[in-house]
């Protein structure tokens, strides 16, 4: 799923902004992230101390929002008729991941957002961390922290596997 989502990224910008800002872009978006970001910067031939920065800094960016602001932003959704089903629905899909994080919280968090799974990465880790009342200034560098590990494996994967791969 995320490679055809990735694809249909590439296609609908190609050619209406650059290469770099297509990486940029798909590294904000939920499911996709740093992880489809870097998979986007290889298929793009962008080089890969180029696309690190931007897909961290991309990845990045959502964070602090999520982590300050979606707690609120549910609570009020959540008075809506036609809004709460679907909020209910993404904090219980996020609240189902909780026992890593609540166990090991901080380094709970550093690991559920570094290690590329599916239903991973900054953005559940962001809501989880803000579902579960984690303070920003332990969520924060958490998160950061996985960033990192994330753009390590994914480096791996996209640059050096996939490039062995695909000439």
């Amino acid at each position: 799923m995320m490679e055809s989502i990735m694809s249909w990224v590439i296609s609908a910008l190609s050619g209406h902004v650059s290469r770099e800002m297509i990486v940029f872009i798909i590294s904000m978006v939920p499911i996709l992230e740093l992880r489809g970001g870097l998979l986007a910067a290889s298929v793009l031939n962008i080089n890969i101390t180029r696309a690190l920065w931007i897909c961290i800094i991309g990845n990045i960016i959502p964070v602090p929002f999520i982590l300050l602001l979606i707690t609120p932003i549910f609570n009020w959704l959540k008075q809506t008729k036609t809004f709460r089903p679907m909020v209910e629905k993404m904090e219980a899909r996020a609240l189902s991941k909780r026992e890593q994080v609540e166990k090991y919280e901080f380094w709970g968090l550093v690991l559920f957002v570094g290690i590329p799974l599916p239903g991973t990465g900054a953005w559940t880790g962001s809501l989880l961390a803000a579902l579960l009342g984690m303070k920003f200034k332990k969520a924060f560098p958490a998160v950061l922290l996985g960033i990192a590990l994330a753009s390590v494996i994914m480096s791996i994967v996209s640059y050096g596997l996939l490039g062995a791969l695909i000439p």
